[in-house]
């Protein structure tokens, strides 16, 4: 693969940079303040955008990468960008979902008449550069840096509305994150420095940065790494580091669809893949048998959080829970460590992210429109507000893994990869989370759409939220089913990804 120097990886993060500058300046004037965020997610976007030609494999692009080094520390440590396959899954995803959430964002703290709106855009545009950072991150030095500037950004999100429930649950939501970052990912980090002599991504999946001599001599300490850095990327929500994520439902909608889907679980997730695969790399993996007892592991948060989701009425926790099984669904198809495994794993960081916004957007609409949490006050809603529960329904068949939408291309090269692996358990996994997703997810649109309104309650005057937030989740759901039936793209980058 040819590697190229450019400066555009560079430009996509300034440009989040100078958003939240200059949305801070504008603070006074709303207008112009959300306009300034739009500018710059849609400026970030189109930078972006423009390296999909040079990343893309051939036949349809030149199948380059791009390298900036920005700062040399040690030899083999330094802070520098990467641009490949991989990382533009990631980084199209995320800056794309800046757009819709900006629209979103705008509908909703207006509507609820929100405090500290100013700090919510900049916090906002720091976290995307944070998230957008990882993905473009050369090395685990780099990736390290932005891993926790996106924790910190993040916190005063978390704890927005600055009553007590919030600053309790953005206290857990740092103190997870940080220590298990600073206590398992950074030691690994010095360690497999030593052991290697550098912490730059190997160029494949298959060798790792591990010598062979390395992994014969010191196996025991190479797995004990692997096991640190697995539990370290905490924000990939593998139990038992996962309550930080419902905790952190005590912010605004516009920071759970954040969390959830874009910046916060994908750079966790991110974090955690590019690791097993560009670290250890599958050779390194298969013979210290690090694999499939990963897959294992992470296939009970898969069933447990699903459990947990389904005993669950406040519809927030119930898309909290949600996603602690989801995202573990990527780090099992990576650990199967065949090609469709890896493949079904590594797409689900785009299925999952428009799929999840969407029903966050859903959520944060219905509240808006109604002030309803709980599902349990819901029925007969969907036929006041038919757009945002039939998106919301929509993402939901994603979810569950059904076709045409996006799920669904998930869940078949995850089975595929299970059946290849010749691990029947982890099918009966993948079966079983299918049938809970069912469990969690359908009585919600049923209810919706054919329950009776509760006792005593007339939905007179209920209607869809501001088009501002029903736009925005409306083309979220629809381009989950169009890459349900038309994968190619992202799957292009996918497949570059196992070879």
């Amino acid at each position: 693969m040819e590697t190229i120097v450019s400066i555009k990886p560079l430009l996509a993060l300034l440009v989040a940079l100078a958003g939240s500058v200059m949305v801070m300046l504008s603070g006074k004037k709303p207008n112009i303040r959300e306009g300034w965020s739009l500018v710059a997610a849609v400026t970030m976007f189109g930078i972006i955008a423009s390296m999909i030609p040079t990343i893309l494999p051939a036949p349809l692009g030149l199948g380059q990468k791009i390298l900036l080094p920005l700062f040399k520390i040690l030899p083999g440590l330094s802070v520098t960008l990467r641009v490949d396959a991989f990382s533009m899954i990631f980084a199209v995803v995320a800056s794309f979902l800046w757009i819709l959430a900006v629209f979103y964002s705008a509908g909703y703290m207006r509507g609820l008449h929100e405090h500290a709106q100013t700090r919510f855009n900049a916090c906002f545009a720091l976290a995307l550069f944070g998230a957008i950072g990882v993905a473009f991150s050369d090395n685990l030095f780099t990736m390290y840096l932005f891993y926790e500037i996106v924790s910190v950004c993040t916190y005063p999100l978390v704890a927005h509305h600055q009553d007590e429930e919030g600053y309790e649950g953005a206290k857990k939501y740092i103190i997870y994150l940080t220590t298990t970052a600073k206590g398992l990912v950074l030691p690994a980090m010095i360690l497999i420095y030593v052991l290697t002599g550098t912490l730059d991504f190997a160029d494949n999946i298959n060798t790792g940065i591990f010598p062979a001599g390395v992994v014969d001599a010191q196996g025991l300490l190479v797995t004990v790494l692997y096991i640190f850095c697995i539990l370290g990327f905490a924000k990939n929500g593998v139990m038992p580091f996962h309550h930080w994520l419902p905790g952190a439902m005590v912010a605004p909608t516009p920071v759970s669809a954040l969390l959830h889907a874009v910046a916060v679980v994908k750079v966790g997730v991110f974090s955690t893949t590019r690791v097993m695969l560009y670290v250890f790399g599958v050779d390194t993996m298969h013979a210290l048998n690090l694999g499939i007892p990963t897959a294992y592991f992470v296939a009970f948060t898969v069933l447990m959080a699903s459990i947990i989701a389904l005993s669950k009425d406040n519809l927030k926790a119930r898309l909290a829970y949600s996603t602690v099984s989801q995202l573990s669904y990527i780090i099992l198809g990576v650990a199967l460590l065949t090609p469709t495994g890896i493949e079904g794993g590594i797409v689900h960081i785009a299925n999952h992210a428009f799929s999840k916004i969407t029903l966050f957007f859903c959520a944060g609409a219905i509240y808006v429109a109604t002030h309803k949490k709980n599902i349990s006050e819901m029925s007969g809603l969907g036929r006041a507000m038919p757009f945002t529960f039939g998106a919301f329904a929509i993402a939901s068949l994603s979810m569950i893994g059904a076709p045409p939408v996006a799920g669904f291309v998930t869940k078949w090269y995850l089975l595929t990869g299970a059946l290849d692996a010749g691990q029947i358990g982890i099918l009966i996994v993948l079966l079983g989370s299918t049938l809970l997703n069912v469990g969690y997810f359908a009585p919600v649109t049923f209810k919706a759409f054919f329950g009776k309104p509760p006792e005593g309650e007339v939905y007179t005057g209920i209607k869809e939220a501001p088009l501002t937030m029903v736009v925005p989740l409306m083309v979220a759901a629809l381009i989950s089913v169009v890459i349900g039936i038309y994968p190619d793209f992202i799957m292009n980058f996918v497949k570059a990804v196992t070879g």
